[in-house]
């Protein structure tokens, strides 16, 4: 057995805090210290609030409209969610943590996990500096949870977050077993990775209230109650590494694009551009990650709300071969969206999907060589998506396009509350002086 094996395991959990307000307040000095909430697309729903939002009562979730009243009572700011600033804010974030430890696990936009077993030095420390690093390069306030488990480093990191005199940091590995099972016990298991709100009451019906009562719990019971996953957390909740780090992501066997309109959309060309445009977002998805999808869906659907006529149909249509080229998936999408649309609906959402994706190895490694069809063709195809997305990642975004799209979708979703992008638009850049 190595040396590093024998080493008691150090997971350190990195988790920006109030994430997507934090980075408008990057480029927005007068955000700080005042109440702000992020929208949902289309304007609808809170989906970040500063902690002075939180302090007014507003929850996660609460539409728009329900805020108006607290918003012009309190000089609430509402912003638009900024997708393009949030994601390269993350993109910088994850950067600087991976020049920490020698195995990182992104698991969200802002948030992600570093096995810091084997290397020297104090971790606790080693996470302060960590802390203070991330706020010096971008601003961006973060906390810090360690355990020797992927469940107790979450845990850790909300210990952290709820007590302002630990300065943003809790390390687990510091304490005797004693006062690591103080904290657990004022934990309600809702707030356990794994469990949530949607098992707490199960869990509470026998007799399992915090995270420590299921610490102690019997596995195999639970199991069988269960799943394997309440299995493997009550493991980790004793600190053994039952969750691995995954360094690179799992590719998807299913991609999902879709949006709310900003307004209910009647007409059938609409729906046309709509659905073109999500098929290509899914189509550069699949390729991002060298997929090749078997199966196309596509959905259209009216409001679930309010007195008017109800309307959602969705169908699948197989793939003769497996593809990634956007001209032949977006001309199938088009195929079932012609197949479902009835006129006279007023729609408000639509969306593709991508199935059955495998990845070029299946491909190559299947017995059917034939399975393609005409090889030259599948070459050019490979090779056309390769330069479309090349000029597309250079030149901007749609820049090369299927027809279909148009070009002035007055369908989008509403953003009346957009901020710049400041990271990654030219003209948004922010300037000093004339």
């Amino acid at each position: 057995m190595s040396l590093v094996q024998t080493l008691p395991r150090s997971i350190f959990i990195i988790d920006a805090n109030n994430f997507y307000v934090s980075a408008q307040r990057v480029f927005d000095p007068k955000l700080w210290g005042i109440p702000v909430v992020v929208v949902s697309n289309n304007d609808g729903c809170a989906i970040a609030r500063s902690q002075e939002a939180k302090d007014l009562g507003i929850k996660m979730g609460e539409p728009l409209f329900k805020m108006r009243d607290l918003i012009k009572q309190h000089g609430i700011v509402v912003l638009s969610s900024n997708y393009p600033l949030y994601a390269d804010m993350s993109n910088r974030l994850m950067a600087i943590l991976s020049e920490y430890g020698p195995i990182q696990e992104v698991y969200s936009i802002d948030e992600c996990f570093l096995d810091m077993t084997g290397v020297s030095g104090d971790h606790t420390q080693i996470a302060r500096e960590i802390k203070a690093r991330v706020w010096k390069d971008i601003r961006l306030p973060v906390c810090v949870g360690i355990g020797t488990s992927k469940t107790l480093a979450k845990l850790a990191n909300h210990v952290a977050k709820k007590n302002p005199e630990m300065n943003g940091v809790y390390n687990f590995n510091d304490y005797e077993t004693n006062i690591v099972n103080e904290r657990l016990a004022a934990l309600p298991t809702g707030e356990i990775w794994g469990v949530g709100r949607r098992l707490e009451p199960k869990l509470s019906r026998l007799k399992i209230n915090s995270a420590l009562d299921l610490k102690n719990a019997n596995p195999e019971k639970l199991l069988k109650l269960f799943s394997v996953v309440m299995k493997k957390t009550i493991h980790e909740l004793n600190g053994e590494m039952c969750i691995d780090m995954e360094e690179i992501p799992p590719p998807k066997k299913e991609i999902i694009s879709s949006r709310s309109f900003g307004y209910k959309v009647k007409d059938y060309q609409s729906l046309v551009e709509a659905v073109s445009m999500y098929m290509s977002r899914a189509a550069e998805k699949l390729r991002l990650q060298n997929g090749f999808a078997n199966s196309v869906k596509c959905f259209i659907q009216t409001s679930p709300f309010g007195d008017g006529p109800k309307y959602f149909e969705s169908k699948m249509i197989g793939l003769k071969a497996p593809s990634n080229d956007t001209r032949l998936l977006v001309s199938v999408a088009l195929k079932i969206l012609e197949n479902i649309y009835i006129e006279g609906f007023e729609y408000i959402k639509c969306g593709v999907g991508l199935t059955d994706i495998v990845n070029l190895e299946d491909i190559v490694n299947d017995k059917q060589p034939d399975l393609f069809g005409n090889k030259q063709v599948v070459d050019k195809s490979v090779e056309l998506m390769e330069v479309m997305d090349c000029i597309n990642t250079k030149m901007g975004k749609n820049t090369v396009r299927v027809g279909t799209m148009g070009y002035k979708a007055p369908w989008t979703m509403k953003q009346e509350h957009l901020s710049p992008n400041y990271t990654t638009k030219w003209e948004d850049v922010l300037v000093v002086g004339d």
